[in-house]
């Protein structure tokens, strides 16, 4: 079996990596497409630095948007009811439907939040009333709120 190479890629390369991977490769593969595209460069001690030094700078990076997305679940817990006005019509049913783009203006103008209106998960609304909204702040912080449709 032939001997297997390291290198680190400076391009993304499809089914192999991203930009700053270090990847084993078959040596043919390197020598004769990776290093020519300029898609990898080999190995070095100085290079092995930069992938350690790029990857506690990537880990960090992440500790900190998982605590910022801990402060705004904090920020929304102490904001208390959202209020979402509507038309009603008989029976405290509403014309149409809450979305989650007016939850999110909503969070955007009570606790100042910026949120994507595809991380929430809705109930069914179309009365009346007070309901619970789940908001995905980071892959590992879930925060809910409570809203409450009002008539106009």
């Amino acid at each position: 079996m032939a001997k297997r190479v390291q290198v680190v890629l400076s391009k993304d390369v499809s089914k192999l990596g991203k930009t700053g991977d270090l990847v084993e490769v078959a040596p043919g593969y390197a020598r004769n497409y990776l290093l020519p595209q300029g898609a990898a460069v080999n190995v070095t001690p100085g290079i092995l630095k930069q992938v350690e030094r790029r990857r506690e700078a990537e880990r960090q990076r992440k500790i900190e948007e998982k605590q910022r997305a801990e402060a705004n679940k904090t920020a929304l817990s102490t904001v208390g009811t959202l209020r979402i006005a509507k038309s009603v019509g008989e029976g405290d049913a509403i014309f149409g439907t809450v979305t989650t783009r007016e939850v999110a203006d909503k969070v955007k103008e009570y606790a100042g939040i910026d949120l994507d209106h595809r991380d929430m998960t809705l109930p069914e609304i179309n009365k009346l009333g007070k309901y619970t909204v789940s908001l995905k702040l980071h892959p590992e912080v879930v925060a809910t709120a409570t809203i409450e449709v009002i008539a106009e």
